[in-house]
């Protein structure tokens, strides 16, 4: 448990999502992140993805320019989405890895393997002022790669364990759980501030929530999902008070 304060992130992609289900304009993803702010968000999440399966680069602009709150901008480490970043300067940049073929971001950065490209990828990044964030699987080695190329955040994948968990496999769900839990404090032993997404839920959020060096959590699949029963603001509230709630 920890007092310091857990910040929430909300992904609005797949607001997107719905509305280029259709085309149009409607729902419109600036609206949602305005509410979001409204509703008690710290952030606000939007991964560019190469393909523009949701996010839009006039969604990018148009958030640059609304937002009150930072801007998690999520992106492949491609030179295309680097002139982006550069040109916007959001105040955060979050390193993820893409494949056109995958339905959602399937699992963390592999940073080891890729250490010296992404050192020089994310540096004129912090140049000009983004804090940078890879999204990374609990494995000591991302980590300690992460560390060494000059990242000043990780985001753990809580994928496998939401998996689990709503699978049913109790073991497997406490096994990445405590693999979590061991990385955040690895992570922050090394400096690094640690951030965690992917999948959580109502059912899953308090165990992540309660680690003392997790800072922030960026959830938004779950809470676009369960708007359409209660509504975007009352959604986020509820994740909050649950974070809030583990955090005491």
């Amino acid at each position: 448990m920890s007092d310091t304060p857990l910040r929430l992130g909300v992904n609005i992609d797949h607001v997107a999502t719905v509305r280029n289900a259709r085309g149009g304009a409607y729902p419109d993803p600036l609206r949602a992140a305005k509410l979001a702010e409204e509703a008690g968000a710290d952030g606000i999440t939007a991964h560019l993805r190469e393909d523009r399966r949701h996010i839009s680069d006039a969604d990018i602009d148009g958030l640059m320019e609304v937002l009150s709150v930072p801007l998690n901008f999520e992106m492949a480490a491609t030179d295309e989405m680097q002139k982006i970043a550069l040109r916007h300067k959001p105040h955060a940049v979050c390193i993820v890895p893409e494949k056109r073929e995958e339905r959602t971001t399937e699992g963390g950065l592999e940073v080891a393997r890729d250490e010296n490209r992404l050192a020089h990828f994310i540096a004129p990044l912090r140049d000009v002022g983004c804090r940078v964030s890879i999204f990374i699987a609990a494995d000591p080695k991302q980590i300690e790669a992460a560390h060494r190329i000059g990242a000043e955040v990780i985001e753990l994948h809580t994928g496998a364990y939401c998996d689990a968990h709503a699978e049913g496999r109790v073991d497997d769900a406490q096994r990445e759980l405590e693999a979590l839990r061991k990385m955040s404090a690895f992570a922050h032993s090394l400096g690094l501030e640690v951030h965690a997404g992917h999948g959580l839920s109502y059912d899953t959020v308090q165990p992540v929530a309660a680690f003392p060096e997790v800072r922030e959590l960026n959830i938004g699949h779950f809470l676009i999902g369960e708007s359409i029963f209660r509504g975007l603001t009352p959604a986020i509230q509820e994740m909050r008070r649950l974070m809030d709630e583990a955090r005491q």
